[in-house]
Order: C-alpha cells, then sequence, then structure tokens
C-alpha cells in the first residue's frame, strides 16, 4: 500500500491525504512549490520522475 507521507519532504509543509502532492517511485513526497523548484522536476534523492500523488479519501461509512 502506498505510504502517505503527511509533510513535505523539502519545506515541511503539511500534504492531507486528499491534497495536492507528488511522489517518485521510492514514494519520495513534496509539495508542488517545492517539486517546481527541482531542476528538471525530478525527484532530488533519486532523480527519478515526479508525478502527482493520488488522493486517499478517508470513509465517514462503516
Amino acid at each position: 500500500m502506498l505510504e502517505m507521507r503527511p509533510t513535505c519532504e523539502s519545506c515541511d509543509r503539511d500534504l492531507p491525504p486528499d491534497g495536492e502532492a507528488y511522489i517518485c517511485s521510492y514514494e519520495c513526497t513534496w509539495c508542488a512549490t517545492c517539486r517546481d523548484a527541482f531542476p528538471g522536476r525530478a525527484c532530488p534523492n533519486c532523480g527519478g520522475d515526479l508525478q502527482l500523488r493520488p488522493m486517499r479519501v478517508v470513509s465517514s461509512v462503516h
């Protein structure tokens, strides 16, 4: 299961599970502002392609 990290690894901004965030194949997690600042919009940790993280909405139905 995809780990939904709660903050940007660069600026520590909160990233709620239903908000915009970007991830690489290693699940490095970034906000849009930091992603836009990376050369080539690539992950600074692994050099991988950053994609929009899917949203996980918690259901209130039990």
